[in-house]
């Protein structure tokens, strides 16, 4: 096991993969010289050479590129500088990357990773700063994966760079730089669907990824000065979610609260709750309770960017509300 930052891991798994398989490239904007704009792919142009590629601004053109590459078998790592620009590239996700396989009877694969990060914590604004995962599982055919750790990061990595399918890997730029334990085994990896239960309990179970994942459990250690027991879970891939984890977990707290950055309307949270509705409705001892951000844009100052998304005060209001205290 080695300590590493965020980037560092999804960095190192790449350097891994791409020494393993001389099909494997990673192309995007900055990706080369530049190594990245949070150094994600530092040294890789130096080691990989042309397998590293440097691209035009425009999306849909790097998207539509990694189609055909892996159409005729090659396995590219798709990178956008910020997942907010995927809307650009919609119409290769949605209508060439997720439906071709299923259009050509599986004999086409499409084995291409894109990634990039998303999300709060810099300012960024309305246009840098969305959180998407819950508007792109709504596209069959596309694996939708969130890593809130280091070690999510790397072994969920290379779940997706070995997968046959178009897999999409959200990370978030407020993660870069934070820091854990990574594996050193080259084959290590993380099965997709496959939640982390990173906090056991037995009063109420709170489902929560990415910055959520810590503030949950700053809420967890408020909650328990007042004897009250959470269990956290982490989905860790959205498509495809673990609901059986989920669901288990609830049948033994009777209670559940989602928590995401994600906008609270038609959040992944509204689906983790009607799952756990049609699977555990008699185990419930009370109503689902959603925490998500308020419908409207990201602002650029940090303080009006906070009003927007969820606290840890808001998670403690929910968990409390959920135990009618």
């Amino acid at each position: 096991m080695s300590v590493k930052t965020y980037a560092a891991a999804i960095r190192d798994v790449m350097a891994q993969e791409m020494r393993r398989d001389g099909e494997i490239f990673l192309m995007g904007e900055d990706v080369g010289r530049q190594g990245g704009i949070f150094g994600c792919s530092k040294g890789l142009l130096e080691e990989f050479g042309e397998r590293v590629r440097d691209t035009p601004i425009s999306e849909n053109t790097i998207v539509g590129a990694g189609v055909g590459a892996a159409s005729v078998g090659m396995r590219p790592i798709v990178e956008l500088m910020y997942m907010d620009f995927l809307y650009l590239a919609m119409d290769q996700i949605l209508n060439q990357a997720a439906k071709i396989r299923y259009m050509f009877g599986g004999k086409v694969k499409i084995p291409m990773v894109i990634r990039g990060q998303q999300g709060i914590g810099r300012g960024n604004g309305a246009q840098h700063s969305q959180s998407l995962e819950s508007m792109m599982m709504n596209i069959p055919g596309i694996k939708v994966v969130c890593p809130s750790t280091p070690s999510d990061a790397a072994g969920l990595l290379r779940t997706a760079i070995r997968d046959d399918n178009p897999v999409l890997f959200i990370e978030h730029k407020a993660l870069y730089s934070t820091r854990g334990e990574v594996s050193d085994d080259p084959e290590w990896n993380i099965p997709f669907a496959k939640a982390d239960v990173f906090q056991t309990g037995s009063d109420l179970t709170i489902v929560a990824n990415y910055l959520y994942r810590q503030k949950s459990l700053e809420a967890a250690a408020i909650l328990a000065k007042e004897g009250i027991s959470a269990e956290l879970i982490d989905p860790r891939t959205m498509v495809p979610l673990d609901t059986k984890t989920i669901v288990e977990s609830v049948k033994k707290t009777g209670r559940l609260v989602t928590v995401h950055e994600a906008h609270r309307t038609m959040g992944w949270g509204t689906e983790v709750a009607e799952s756990v509705v049609e699977e555990a409705f008699p185990y419930l001892d009370a109503p689902p309770r959603r925490v998500g951000a308020k419908m409207c844009s990201l602002p650029f100052n940090l303080g009006l960017e906070n009003a927007v998304v969820p606290q840890v005060a808001d998670i403690v209001d929910a968990a409390k509300k959920a135990l009618h205290l």
